[in-house]
């Protein structure tokens, strides 16, 4: 599909909403995977929930580093795209699919060589930390899917198209619970293969639809279309480097702070461990709704600043970030309501459930600054200024959290005071987006279109999809 012009004076509200629901929608769907991942292995005890929590959160360092390309490709491709520019957009789609897939290699080496190296840098038992390296090593095969399909569904959702993505990942989520289920639990001539079997029955079943997503784009499916040869266009690869570069280390910086957070945890033992990894998939259901809107800010100020219009820009993400804390306000008070029948339902362990209930009520108190961190950050990622969020991520989460963390255990203070400090983690972002939005410098950022071999207008939607 070809989105409508993006100069013409639609409500900025309607349209961040008709961006946001389906990204929203996304990202439950892949909550909700996490979530029944835990669910699932929580039936083996309380060291095979602290072992997966483990796995997803070095499948996120390695997914949040590919992220650098995703955000630049966003800006990138949305601007074109609002510049009316399709051959531009097909031509940074396909040189980012190329360097994720490049990157993804990369960073499944030490995952595949050495995973119980990398699940041993938790501080965990001998138990959980083997547990955790089964996991870790059969879900590090199949990182190249995960890129293709990253990039792919952040091409088509910078161009307006979030309805095919939506449709990709609710097919991945359904085979990935399915077969995780059957691989943990055996089923027929199926063997049962625990918490390992969780992370192969999920990576075959990404791996299944991700080939499906790329065979349907290579055939020209989709608005947006492959363009179809090995040779890369390097002026492109270059800027989504220079753009991405700030994301990757960004991205890099928070996943090691949230390591090194989770190897703390992990000192005062398996119950406060386990907790954590429950909290985290239990509140991600709520945060997910900021991150939707993070994701329709950014593409919308990338089209807006495309189509020479900054004023509409700032509108957007002005308009994106009162829905989203209006709805992340109220999601926060339900999720503290319903704290202690949600930590019971997922394990039935009383001093997990005791940490867990502390551990929501203190990520729901942060979670309205988290509204400010999604859009506003999205709103500097769409336009291309990928550092001011980069200078608040380094702030808020070394300074603001894995710091006063190390000094609370150093001083003998107990978990909870551990908990707290994700209070100030994004208080201090918030603080610094806000300022740095204010300061309007985002809209001056420049991208350099002229490196497209051909430069061809945005057809009908209609006569390309014929």
């Amino acid at each position: 599909m070809s989105p409508p012009a993006p100069n013409k004076p639609a409500s900025p509200s309607r349209r961040v909403w008709q961006l946001a629901w389906p990204n929203i929608i996304s990202n439950l769907l892949f909550t909700t995977v996490g979530f029944l991942h835990i669910k699932i292995v929580a039936q083996l005890g309380t060291s095979s929930v602290a072992a997966v929590t483990t796995g997803h959160r070095v499948f996120f360092l390695i997914q949040a580093i590919l992220m650098g390309v995703s955000v630049a490709a966003t800006a990138m491709v949305a601007r074109a795209w609002g510049a009316r520019d399709a051959a531009q957009a097909e031509i940074v789609s396909w040189t980012s699919i190329t360097l994720a897939m490049a990157l993804a290699l990369a960073l499944s080496v030490p995952v595949l060589l050495v995973p119980e190296a990398i699940a041993g840098l938790f501080g965990l038992d001998d138990e959980t930390t083997e547990l955790a390296a089964r996991f870790i090593f059969w879900l590090g095969l199949f990182n190249v899917f995960t890129a293709i399909n990253m990039m792919l569904s952040t091409a088509l959702r910078a161009i307006g198209d979030v309805i095919t993505p939506l449709w990709f990942l609710l097919g991945s989520s359904i085979l990935n619970v399915l077969l995780a289920w059957m691989l943990a639990f055996g089923a027929g001539p199926i063997p049962q293969l625990g918490v390992a079997g969780v992370s192969l029955g999920g990576g075959i079943g990404g791996a299944i639809i991700t080939l499906t997503f790329l065979i349907a784009w290579w055939r020209g499916k989709f608005s947006l279309r492959p363009v179809k040869r090995l040779a890369i266009d390097w002026g492109t690869a270059r800027q989504l480097v220079s753009i991405g570069a700030p994301s990757v280390i960004e991205q890099g910086v928070v996943q090691s702070a949230f390591l090194a957070f989770f190897a703390i945890v992990a000192q005062y033992g398996t119950e406060p461990y386990a907790a954590y990894g429950i909290g985290i998939s239990l509140v991600a259901f709520s945060i997910v709704i900021g991150f939707g809107f993070g994701i329709a800010t950014a593409t919308l100020v990338g089209q807006q600043l495309g189509a020479g219009d900054p004023e509409q820009a700032v509108l957007a993400a002005t308009r994106s970030l009162r829905m989203a804390l209006a709805a992340m306000i109220s999601l926060s008070v339900l999720l503290a309501w319903a704290a202690r029948p949600l930590a019971t339902f997922m394990i039935d362990d009383p001093a997990v459930i005791d940490l867990t209930v502390v551990f929501i009520y203190m990520i729901a108190a942060a979670q309205p600054l988290m509204a400010f961190e999604f859009t506003l950050g999205g709103a500097l990622r769409g336009a291309g200024d990928t550092r001011s969020p980069l200078l608040a991520t380094f702030c808020g989460i070394i300074l603001g959290r894995l710091l006063p963390a190390l000094v609370f255990y150093w001083l003998g203070l107990s978990v909870y005071w551990i908990f707290a400090v994700m209070i100030l983690d994004y208080s201090i972002k918030a603080s610094i987006l806000i300022y740095q939005f204010r300061r309007r410098k985002w809209l001056e950022v420049k991208m350099d279109r002229d490196q497209a071999r051909s430069r061809l207008p945005v057809v009908d939607s209609d006569k390309k999809n014929t």
